[in-house]
């Protein structure tokens, strides 16, 4: 039985070919990101409570690719950013169908085909919260993390002056209830995630009817990301 199904599966790519059709494209893409709202993802439930529907609808989301392809095409080195206004806390359990509109803000060093793949490589993380791009940006970004791992790393990704995402390692000195937890998970899925302090969430852009420079809150997630399909 194993023997005629690979060579079932060995005729109909031949035929697919023989035909015209396409082979299914895989996707393999890692790296490194980091992301920074305008709320506490680490924090206790008072704390989270007092903010829900109030703030934490503003975020800026970032993908560092070190190596790997999307589409078919090689995007090694390449970084990509979305700014979010949601309608809503990002994050809040009670509403899974959140919509947002965003800008995406792409390496100002990827060529056309690059920056297909690009748009549909942070899509495809970004989930809803990419769904509705209103404005896309082309800008050199840098990405620096510094640290033996996300979990002690300080990281820093800009967009020229256009947005900015800064974070620190926490530490015991930024508990305050002394019951805090990870409240809010990161805005995509991650191979391994660690909350951070908030130096910098800054955006000064156009398209999402706001601006905004942000700082000093536990609201920042620094991690690794691997896209296998």
């Amino acid at each position: 039985m194993r023997i005629t199904l690979i060579a079932m599966a060995s005729f109909c790519v031949s035929a697919s070919l023989a035909f015209g059709g396409n082979i299914p494209t895989l996707n393999h893409v890692r790296g490194e990101y980091v992301e920074a709202r305008t709320a506490d993802v680490y924090t206790g439930p008072c704390f989270a409570n007092s903010e829900i529907g109030l703030a934490g609808d503003l975020a800026v989301m970032g993908w560092k690719i070190e190596k790997g392809s999307f589409d078919g095409v090689n995007l090694d080195g390449l970084s990509v950013m979305g700014v979010i206004h949601a309608d809503g806390t990002l994050g809040d359990y009670a509403r899974p169908d959140m919509t947002a509109k965003s800008v995406l803000i792409m390496d100002q060093r990827a060529d056309a085909e690059q920056r297909l793949a690009l748009r549909n490589f942070a899509q495809k993380m970004g989930g809803l919260l990419l769904a509705d791009i209103v404005r896309v940006e082309y800008r050199p970004i840098d990405f620096t993390l510094d640290g033996n791992s996300v979990h002690s790393a300080t990281a820093v990704m800009t967009a020229g002056t256009l947005a900015k995402v800064e974070t620190r390692a926490l530490s015991d000195k930024d508990q305050i209830c002394h019951n805090e937890a990870v409240w809010y998970q990161p805005l995509t899925k991650l191979d391994h995630a660690m909350p951070a302090y908030t130096l910098a969430n800054d955006f000064s852009g156009k398209g999402l009817g706001t601006s905004w420079n942000y700082s000093g809150n536990r609201g920042s997630f620094v991690g690794t990301f691997q896209l296998e399909e």
